[in-house]
């Protein structure tokens, strides 16, 4: 029988997951509570059925697909819903958080009934005809989720504890946004002093393939910006606070938050950024 799956919420990566399960004939249910008219769109758009919140314990899996910082309060808030259901879909925890949160999400959870696995998302929203999207899970009900292998997914089980997807996504990410951060950064420096052009050119010459990962993180990082801001947090908490270079991945959250702030207002150091990646490698 072809599962019915139910995903929060409808952004760029719950819309694109909730196109491909459609396309194998899945029918992927939602809720646009207090969600925008663009939300409501892109949920039209991959062929997602808006519901009431209570109608999405109907289904079998239930993914929560939200920013880092939404995780916990989403759980707090469909837990009564869950609770009150008399079928209870297994609830698959997808979020960029650390293990500590994944354990805080869990126990949230646990009262209302509903099977609970740990899952991490690497790789961009699906695309037509792409396979570079994987769902990592873990815990003892991760095998649960094996059968979405069938409708288009990507997913691996792993061994392990309940936080073992959130470890393994935690440290991806911290390697990728961490270095794009970096990157970013010293982009600014050199230019604030004045070597912009002499940088482009030693990396595109001892370096080429990490100054190919950076044209291509840094312009996709501006719009992103302010999701990275809680992940980036979350890296930092799992590493943990007795390690020094916990403080790197925080002030990464933090240089992440005056580019989002950037962003959203004149762009000034998005345009230096702009301008550096434009630059030719040419020798001056």
């Amino acid at each position: 029988m072809i599962p019915t799956v139910a995903i929060i919420a409808q952004g760029s990566m719950g819309a694109g997951v909730a196109r491909r399960l459609v396309d194998h004939n899945v029918t992927v249910l939602t809720s646009l509570t207090g969600r925008s008219a663009a939300s409501a769109q892109r949920a039209s758009d991959a062929g997602m059925q808006a519901v009431d919140e209570h109608q999405l314990a109907e289904a079998d899996f239930l993914l929560s697909i939200v920013p880092p910082g939404e995780a916990l309060a989403l759980a707090r808030r469909l837990a009564p819903v869950l609770a009150a259901a008399k079928h209870k879909p297994v609830y698959v925890e997808c979020n960029a958080i650390s293990p500590p949160t994944m354990r805080k999400v869990a126990e949230t959870l646990a009262p209302a009934g509903c099977a609970f696995v740990g899952a991490g998302i690497i790789g961009p929203p699906p695309r037509p005809g792409s396979n570079n999207t994987k769902f990592y899970t873990s815990g003892p009900l991760a095998q649960n989720i094996a059968v979405l292998n069938d409708y288009g997914l990507i997913v691996h089980v792993l061994d392990g504890p309940l936080t073992a997807a959130s470890a393994l996504k935690m440290s991806y990410a911290g390697i990728t946004k961490g270095f794009t951060a970096l990157g970013a950064a010293m982009m600014l420096a050199a230019t604030r002093g004045g070597s912009a052009e002499a940088l482009k050119v030693e990396l595109a010459e001892s370096q080429p393939e990490l100054l190919r990962f950076l044209d291509r993180s840094v312009p996709g990082m501006y719009g992103k910006a302010y999701r990275w801001v809680a992940e980036m947090d979350e890296i930092a908490g799992f590493i943990g606070e007795e390690f020094a270079e916990s403080e790197m991945l925080a002030m990464s959250a933090r240089f992440y938050e005056r580019i989002a702030a950037d962003n959203a207002g004149r762009k000034d150091e998005i345009a230096v950024l702009e301008k550096f990646i434009a630059r030719r490698s040419a020798k001056p």
